[in-house]
């Protein structure tokens, strides 16, 4: 199974540390290979690729969910 990509935006990269800890503790447990990180949303865009499986958005950031879906 291929590794996923999950990123996660925020307005810092700093406020989801500690969930990027418990999803990667649950993928373990799961057995799923995930890499998942945590970056700022002004970085967000420029790392955005067809190797990003997933991407989530803080709720400080959630306005700008729109535009991410058009990327």
């Amino acid at each position: 199974m291929k590794e996923l990509n999950i990123m996660l935006a925020c307005a810092a990269g700093m406020s989801t540390s500690l969930l990027v800890t418990k999803m990667q503790q649950a993928a373990e447990q799961k057995g799923i290979e995930a890499k998942i990180y945590a970056v700022p949303v002004s970085e967000a865009a420029n790392l955005l690729s067809d190797e990003v499986d997933c991407v989530l958005l803080g709720p400080q950031v959630k306005y700008l969910k729109a535009d991410f879906e058009k990327r």
